[in-house]
């Protein structure tokens, strides 16, 4: 009889393995990409926000004096 019977399923095992690291690998790259526009576009909101601010106190300080 040969090394690999019946109940031999290692070579399954493994794939089932490889499967969940890739998905594992897959999952993590779409969370950190989320992550990372989620901050940018926070910064670009606080941005956009702070220059609306300053363009609006501007406007203010120059009608006042």
């Amino acid at each position: 009889m040969n090394e690999r019977d019946w109940g031999d399923d290692s070579a399954y095992d493994d794939a089932v393995r490889r499967a969940e690291r890739a998905t594992r690998f897959g999952w993590t790259a779409i969370a950190t990409t989320t992550g990372t526009l989620g901050c940018a576009l926070i910064a670009v909101i606080a941005f956009c926000a702070g220059a609306v601010l300053a363009f609006v106190y501007l406007w203010m300080a120059a009608l006042a004096g």
